[in-house]
């Protein structure tokens, strides 16, 4: 069955870094959009970045920008989300998804996706 899943994440000081990666399974990732998500605790879903399947563009969000950078590892079937610099208002489940025949600007805004993985906790504490 076609599915994703995350793994990476786990509890970090402010400051730290976490590398999350994203494996799929069923499909072939590359010729998917792909997004990460976050939802912390009280608020709801929120894009993070994307990039397009095609061309390689990508999408941050405004308060990411600098900081995190999302990537493929097409060898692997695997996407990646590298996180630095972070801190406490990062603390939040991540997931990865993916979406066919979508834009990128689409899946970013409308969280609009045909594959989501179960998360991955990401906690940045002191």
């Amino acid at each position: 069955q076609l599915q994703l899943v995350e793994s990476g994440g786990g509890l970090v000081q402010p400051g730290g870094s976490l590398r999350l990666s994203c494996a799929a399974s069923g499909f072939t990732l590359d010729y998917y959009v792909i997004g990460w998500f976050r939802q912390a605790p009280g608020k709801e879903r929120e894009g993070v970045s994307c990039m397009g399947s095609s061309d390689g563009s990508t999408y941050y969000r405004d308060s990411v920008k600098g900081r995190f950078t999302i990537s493929r590892d097409n060898a692997k079937n695997t996407v990646h989300l590298q996180m630095n610099s972070l801190e406490p208002e990062n603390t939040a489940v991540c997931y990865c998804a993916a979406a066919a025949y979508t834009a990128v600007q689409t899946v970013y805004i409308m969280k609009k996706c045909d594959y989501w993985g179960r998360g991955t906790q990401v906690a940045v504490s002191s």
